[in-house]
């Protein structure tokens, strides 16, 4: 969403910022609305195409902030995880 935010920000079209990053605008789109995962690689290129720091993607940003189905486990919860799947 940061994404599109920025891009509006600018002032430019989906498409023209597809093109700046090199990549498919179908891609684009899915990042944007969120459905898309995209790389350290390509969150590089969208940074250099929006003329904005790599950084303004991840700065601030903890696991707390990931999707319910993406978060992480430490490892003490990891095994509680595990017992409770094996419980189950």
């Amino acid at each position: 969403m940061l994404i599109r935010d920025l891009r509006a920000k600018a002032g430019i079209p989906r498409a023209r910022l597809a093109d700046r990053a090199d990549m498919d605008v179908s891609h684009l789109a899915r990042i944007e609305s969120g459905d898309g995962n995209p790389t350290l690689f390509v969150l590089i290129q969208l940074a250099t195409a929006l003329d904005v720091k790599p950084e303004v993607f991840i700065t601030g940003l903890t696991a707390a902030d990931l999707p319910e189905n993406l978060k992480p486990y430490s490892e003490a919860d990891f095994r509680r995880e595990l017992r409770r799947r094996e419980g189950a």
